[in-house]
């Protein structure tokens, strides 16, 4: 079982959370819920809970505030949030765990079945966070989780995507690869704004790294490493658009 707490200042949010948990995620036991950032600071450390659902717009303290308090993040985070669309990218940057209101069954069901895993947050994913929605723009940087932990890559070293079923394998200026538990639609829904292009079903490239577009019925790019990538038909004007040199 995971001892949960819910904090949010809005009281029917908690109701509805706390209502849809035990509907839907037998596994988790509600250890508190609290409409005050303050009392749900004092919970986390007298209850020391497995998972904890925060808001991140609350009165007294945000849910960023609320954890600088913290010496250590021990527990399983899932933030929940109503913000816009700007900032869920931000969520997507920093791969920490988010849900947002009104809350979907499913969704909820697939966190917190992440969170049965106790991954450990780094520290840095709350500042990368924090940065993003504090300046409202996308940072240089992304957080890869994979097997052991986080890694956090330069947008400048990741060369391309390439699909391996529901992964992406992501491949870096350095040689290294990390396998990241996402598909690469959700990895283009990321970095789509950041330089990056889908150019075929399995590649998303960083356009900063082409090295040169040889045409003809099997079009494709060279990419720094003289790593070959091809280009999908339908996916040339794309090209077309971005550079104006083909």
């Amino acid at each position: 079982m995971l001892k949960a707490i819910l904090i949010d200042d809005e009281p029917d949010s908690i109701r509805l959370l706390a209502l849809q948990l035990k509907a839907h995620c037998p596994q988790v036991e509600i250890a508190g819920q609290y409409s005050s950032s303050v009392e749900g600071l004092q919970a986390i450390r007298s209850l020391k809970p497995d998972l904890v659902f925060l808001d991140v717009e609350m009165p007294e303290m945000n849910g960023f505030e609320l954890l600088d308090q913290l010496d250590d993040i021990f527990f399983s985070l899932i933030f929940v949030t109503a913000y816009n669309e700007f900032a869920l990218k931000a969520f997507r940057f920093s791969a920490l765990d988010y849900l947002v209101k009104p809350l979907d069954t499913s969704e909820l069901q697939a966190a917190v079945k992440k969170a049965e895993k106790h991954q450990r947050i780094d520290q840095e994913q709350i500042e990368l966070l924090r940065s993003q929605l504090q300046r409202q723009q996308l940072p240089q940087k992304i957080a890869v989780p994979f097997h052991t932990g986080v890694v956090f890559v330069e947008l400048k070293d990741l060369v391309y995507g390439e699909a391996e079923g529901n992964y992406t394998r992501l491949f870096l200026t350095d040689g290294k690869t990390y396998l990241l538990s996402k598909t690469l639609r959700e990895v283009q829904e990321v970095l789509e704004e950041r330089n990056f292009l889908r150019v075929h079903r399995q590649y998303l490239i960083n356009l900063d790294h082409i090295k040169s577009y040889h045409k003809g019925d099997a079009a494709y790019l060279v990419m720094q490493g003289d790593i070959t990538i091809p280009v999908a038909k339908n996916q040339k004007e794309r090209l077309v658009q971005k550079f104006g040199w083909l």
